[in-house]
């Protein structure tokens, strides 16, 4: 039964843009959320979080999961990472769907998931600058923060909110209706029609 979603920490990942994801995965308590690293010692955010993971790539379990997030961190920029590449690919060949967001979009693009798939990053050239085997070019979208297509979701570092409702979509949490409502309450501050006047003032 695919309940997991794992959530990969390594030194100096951006802890907040995944932030409002993770509220939402955990929130119903249907799903379990487990912290992966490249390997069992503690890691510590780029917002000075500490943070044990609970089992390594290699222990990675494609049978019981739903979801892999890659945060963004300097470390997709470097060699290090390429020890997660394998272990991305084979998620992905095992029907788990990949979130990424910022950085972590480089992963993705470097095991060549990003061809033939819409898919967005940080800036245009991003990809390109650091992954030279890249040739998605013709379906880079400028114009989204966040993409969802065919088990890949990728987002830019300033698209944490609309990141966050492409996860909830892949998790089918919530309705259609109140995604969109979640969307605009944390994008917007409008607040949901569940929210009376009182509490939105508050």
């Amino acid at each position: 039964m695919r309940d997991t979603v794992y959530f990969l920490a390594f030194e100096g990942f951006a802890d907040w843009q995944a932030a409002l994801a993770l509220c939402e995965i955990r929130r119903p308590g249907d799903w379990q959320l487990r912290t992966v690293g490249f390997s069992m010692q503690p890691v510590v955010s780029m917002g000075g979080l500490r943070m044990l993971p609970e089992l390594t790539l290699e222990q990675l379990d494609a049978d019981d999961a739903a979801l892999l997030i890659l945060p963004g961190g300097h470390l997709w920029e470097r060699r290090q990472s390429e020890s997660a590449l394998e272990a991305i690919a084979q998620m992905h060949e095992r029907g788990v769907t990949l979130a990424a967001i910022d950085n972590a979009v480089l992963a993705l693009a470097r095991v060549g998931l990003l061809e033939g798939r819409r898919h967005t990053a940080s800036w245009p050239g991003q990809i390109a600058m650091h992954v030279p085997q890249y040739r998605g070019q013709g379906h880079y979208d400028d114009r989204a923060l966040a993409v969802a297509d065919d088990g890949v979701i990728t987002a830019s570092h300033l698209g944490s909110v609309e990141f966050g409702r492409e996860v909830i979509r892949a998790l089918d949490l919530y309705s259609p209706m109140d995604r969109e409502h979640w969307y605009r309450m944390f994008k917007l501050a409008v607040p949901p029609p569940w929210l009376g006047s009182g509490q939105a003032a508050a």
